[in-house]
This record gives structure tokens, sequence and C-alpha cells, in this order.
């Protein structure tokens, strides 16, 4: 089973890295961080702030972005050119197809975030030789930002493939995205809730919330933790929490895996 997830990774991994999206981030990144730069002499003696934030936000914007638009098509693409047919009639189960192209696609999206994060170190060094006054590195704060980063990236490419397995790329993205943009804002939607006078209201969004992904866990900087702020610039969270995040992510890639299997196991292809 191993060998042909490999192959089956392997393929995809060749397949996204042609990507024309995948260029595009690229190209929209670097002009992002060289932007920040601007930003930052704009700025008012924050040059480092400025350029950590700008370079923070492209890591998980661009990162999601890609995992979306990656895992929306890879499994529609092969239904689409029929090329599926070719494939299952070789010793593959459906599931080993699915995990298959995940991790191809897994793999291309952790090379990705891994140039984003060269990107920033490279921003960050030259704000910090452009302000010498701020002091500003690639530190270990910066590190773990850029690995929940990296989580939450897994786990809406996760999403996007559940949804491919069954519906249209262009339905499998808008579900997607709102699931991104749920999750992103849960802390928020979880204080509106608290504040709802109704109670079935309170009972419905609870419910939801429990079921959804919480991705404010991998986009804490600038919030609150058990009633403290915590920001990539001052007190950030422990390497701990990181792994703690990550124990929660493995759990669910684990289930979205899962449940894109079962329901790819039961499709017919006409």
């Amino acid at each position: 089973m191993a060998s042909r997830v490999f192959a089956v990774a392997l393929n995809t991994f060749r397949e996204a890295i042609r990507h024309k999206v995948v260029l595009g981030i690229l190209i929209v990144v670097v002009g992002a961080n060289l932007f920040a730069l601007v930003l930052g002499e704009m700025s008012l003696h924050h040059e480092g702030r400025v350029a950590v934030d700008v370079g923070l936000a492209g890591v998980s914007l661009f990162g999601a972005i890609t995992a979306g638009l990656l895992g929306v098509t890879l499994l529609y693409n092969e239904v689409q050119r029929r090329t599926i047919h070719v494939i299952l009639a070789k010793p593959i189960e459906r599931h080993e197809f699915v995990l298959g192209k995940y991790l191809g696609m897994a793999i291309t999206l952790t090379l990705l975030v891994a140039l984003f994060a060269l990107f920033l170190a490279g921003l960050l060094f030259l704000a910090d030789r452009m302000a010498p006054a701020e002091p500003v590195a690639f530190n270990a704060q910066v590190a773990k930002a850029v690995l929940l980063a990296w989580m939450e990236v897994l786990i809406v490419a996760a999403i996007a493939v559940f949804f491919s397995s069954f519906s249209t790329p262009f339905l499998s993205g808008i579900f997607t995205f709102a699931l991104f943009v749920l999750g992103r804002t849960s802390d928020e939607i979880r204080m509106a809730v608290l504040r709802a006078k109704q109670g079935w209201i309170r009972a419905v969004a609870g419910g939801a919330l429990r079921v959804l992904p919480d991705l404010h866990v991998y986009g804490i900087s600038g919030g609150e933790l058990d009633g403290k702020p915590v920001s990539v610039h001052a007190t950030f969270v422990t390497w701990g929490y990181v792994g703690a995040a990550a124990l929660q992510a493995l759990g669910w890639l684990a289930l979205l895996l899962i449940l894109a299997c079962l329901v790819f196991r039961r499709r017919e292809f006409v």
C-alpha cells in the first residue's frame, strides 16, 4: 500500500509543482514582501513589525489559497479527463488514490511554505539593514508562527480534498473558503454567540462551532489565549502550545481524509 500511495503522491507532486497557480502565488508573495518594505518605510519606526506582520499574513493567506485551489481540482481533473478509469483499473484502491493525492499536495504545500519562510527571512534581513535602530530577525517567535500557519494550510488542503471527493471545483471552492473564514473567525463568533439572548441561537451556533475546524488556533498572534494577549512581537505561545496545536491538526487531517476516502469509495464515475 505504501508504495502505491507514494507513487500517486510523486506523480501528484510533479503535476502540482508545474501548476501555474503555484508560480503565480510565489510571484504575489515576493511582491507582497517587497511592498512590506515600502509600508515599513512609511510607518513611524515600525519597519520590523510591519515586515513580520505582512510576511506571516502572506504565509497564512496565500498558503491557504494555494491549498484550496489545488485541493479542489486534483481529484476533479482525474475524473473530468477520464484518467480515473485507467488509474482504478490498475491494482490500486480508491482510498490509496485519495491518500496519495493528498500526500503529494501536502509535499507541494510544505515546499511552498518553506519558500514563503525563506522569503520572510530575507525580508526581515533587509528590514533590519534598513532600520538598524529596531532589531528584527527570524527568531523563535516567528518560527512558531510559521509552523502554525503550515498546519493551517494542511488542514485547508484536507478540507478541499474532502469536498472535491463528491463536488465540483466551484462548489468545493466555495465550501472550503467558507470553512476557512468561519474557522479563522471562530473566536469572534464564539463571543457573539455568548452574547446572544435566544437560547436556540446559542445551541445551534455552539454546536456548529464544535464540528468546524477551529483555525483561529493557528493564527493566534494579536489575540488572546486564556485571557492573556499573545503577539509574535512580544509574549507569544510556547512550544507546548505548538505541539498541542499539531496534535489537533493531526486529528482533523485524519478525520477529513477518512471521510474523503469513504465518500470517494462510493462515488460512481460515468
